[in-house]
C-alpha cells in the first residue's frame, strides 16, 4: 500500500459530472489498496466568476484581505462536493480546508507562501481509512488570517502536502496527459515528454507554461517528491519530473513557454551615478513587485537609459513608485509599454549546442518580428516581442527545433492555472 496525492485542477471539476468522474478515480485508487489525499481547485470558472463579482461590488482594488475571505470559498465548494461524491460510492471521506488541514503560510494576502505544514488531522484522518480532501490555494497566518497563495496555488498546495506527509507519489491531474513541447493548444503536433528534468520543468514554468505552478516544481526538486503530471480525462502515462531526464537523441530543446503578462517599462535619462539602479529596485521590492528582464543601455552625455519587464498587474503600481522617486534619482522620463508577449526556449543540452539562440533570433527575424529584450541562461533564451504574432512565433520556433509530431494532442478540457 502506498500514500498517494491527488490534485485536480478547476477543469477537472467543472461540473457534476466531472466531479463524479473525479470521485470515481479516486475510489479506484483507494479499493486498490492506496492511501488517498486529494487536493482540489475551484470549480471551472468559479474564482473568475467571484472576481467579476467584486468589481461589481467595489470600484477599485478591494481589501486584499477580503478577496482572500471571499475566493477562498471556491475550494471549499469543491471539497465538499467531492467528499459528498466519494461518499456515495460507499467510501469514506473527510474535507479540510487549508486552515484545518494545518497549512501556514506567511502574513501576505493574495500571493502568500506556505511556511510550514502541521498535518496532523490529516494523518490522523487516513488512519481512520478516509479519503481525505484538502481545499488548494490557501493557507492561515500565525495569527489566524486567512490567506492564498496565488494562481497554480493548489499545485503547490498538493506537492508541498506530499512532502509534509511523506507521501510516496504526487499527482497532478489536469486537461492534459501530459507535459508537452509547448502549448498544445496552439500547436497541435506538440511533443509529449515521458520525463523532464525539475530544472527544465522549473524554467518552463516560471516562463509561462500553464502546467504546473514555478512553487510546486521547487517544493517537488527541494524534497525530492516523486511528481507526475497526467490527464484527468484519459488514463495515458503522465510526465515524470525528476532529478534527471533521459534527453531524446538530436532534441536540444525541450520546451517553448511564453507568457503574455508581460508590461515592459523604461527609465529615460538616468544620471551616471553609483546606487541609481539599487534606489529605483530596491524601491520596487518594498512593494512586492517582481522584475524580470533588465537592460540598460551605455550612457550618453553622462546619463543611461534602462528598461524591465514586471507582470500587467504591477504595471501602474511600478509606475507611481517610480514617480515618486523622480526628484530623488533625477530621471528624464518613464515610458511603459503593453500588448508584448514573452517567448522563451528551454532545453538542459542548450548549454554545450552552440547555435540554439542564434536559431531562434533567426525565425522570429524571418517573420519581420523585431527583438525587444532577451534574456539567457544556461538552459533557456527569452525574448521579448509583440504579442500580435503569438502563435506564428511559437509554430515556426517549435518546427525549426525539430519538435513536431505526426500525432495530434487530446485536450481534455479549458485552460487550467490553477
Amino acid at each position: 500500500m502506498s500514500l498517494i496525492v491527488m490534485k485536480f485542477g478547476g477543469s477537472s471539476v467543472g461540473d457534476a459530472e466531472r466531479m463524479k468522474r473525479v470521485a470515481r478515480r479516486i475510489v479506484e485508487r483507494k479499493q486498490a489498496g492506496h492511501s488517498c489525499v486529494v487536493v482540489v481547485s475551484a470549480m471551472g470558472d468559479t474564482t473568475d466568476e467571484l472576481i467579476d463579482l467584486s468589481k461589481q461590488i467595489y470600484d477599485g482594488a478591494p481589501p486584499a484581505r477580503e478577496m482572500d475571505m471571499l475566493l477562498t470559498t471556491g475550494e471549499q465548494v469543491s471539497v465538499a462536493l467531492l467528499s459528498m461524491a466519494i461518499h456515495s460510492l460507499g467510501e469514506k471521506a473527510v474535507s479540510y480546508t487549508g486552515w484545518q488541514s494545518g497549512i501556514f503560510t506567511e502574513e501576505l494576502h493574495g500571493k502568500a507562501r506556505i511556511t510550514d505544514i502541521q498535518p496532523h488531522r490529516v494523518l490522523n484522518a487516513i488512519e481512520q481509512g478516509n479519503v481525505v480532501i484538502v481545499a488548494g490555494f490557501q493557507g492561515m497566518t500565525e495569527s489566524g488570517e486567512i490567506t492564498t497563495l496565488g494562481r497554480g496555488g493548489s499545485d503547490t498546495t498538493a506537492v508541498a502536502l506530499a512532502a509534509a506527509i511523506k507521501a510516496d507519489l504526487c499527482e497532478i491531474y489536469t486537461d492534459v496527459d501530459g507535459v508537452y513541447s509547448t502549448d498544445p493548444r496552439i500547436v497541435k503536433v506538440a511533443r509529449k515528454l515521458n520525463e523532464i528534468s525539475y530544472d527544465e520543468m522549473l524554467e518552463l514554468a516560471n516562463l509561462g507554461a500553464a502546467v504546473l505552478h514555478p512553487r510546486a516544481v521547487e517544493y517537488a526538486k527541494n524534497y525530492n517528491v516523486t511528481l507526475v503530471v497526467r490527464s484527468s480525462f484519459t488514463n495515458n502515462e503522465g510526465t515524470n519530473v525528476k532529478e534527471e531526464a533521459v534527453m531524446e537523441q538530436g532534441i536540444v530543446v525541450r520546451g517553448i513557454a511564453y507568457d503574455k503578462n508581460v508590461a515592459r517599462i523604461s527609465i529615460l535619462g538616468v544620471p551616471e551615478k553609483p546606487g541609481q539602479l539599487a534606489k529605483v529596485f530596491t524601491s520596487l521590492a518594498d512593494v512586492q513587485i517582481d522584475v524580470d528582464i533588465i537592460v540598460q543601455s551605455g550612457v550618453t552625455n553622462g546619463s543611461a537609459d534602462f528598461s524591465f519587464t514586471t507582470t500587467l498587474e504591477d504595471k501602474a503600481k511600478a509606475l507611481d513608485v517610480l514617480e515618486q522617486l523622480r526628484g530623488e534619482v533625477g530621471f528624464r522620463e518613464v515610458t511603459s509599454e503593453v500588448n508584448l508577449v514573452k517567448v522563451s526556449i528551454v532545453g538542459a543540452g542548450m548549454v554545450s549546442t552552440p547555435g540554439v539562440a542564434a536559431t531562434m533570433f533567426k525565425v522570429i527575424s524571418d517573420l519581420g518580428i523585431t527583438i525587444s529584450m532577451v534574456s539567457t541562461s544556461e538552459i533557456k533564451v527569452s525574448c521579448v516581442i509583440d504579442g500580435t504574432h503569438l502563435q506564428d512565433v511559437i509554430r515556426a520556433l517549435h518546427t525549426a527545433y525539430g519538435l513536431d509530431t505526426t500525432s495530434q494532442v487530446f485536450v481534455g478540457g479549458p485552460q487550467d492555472r490553477r
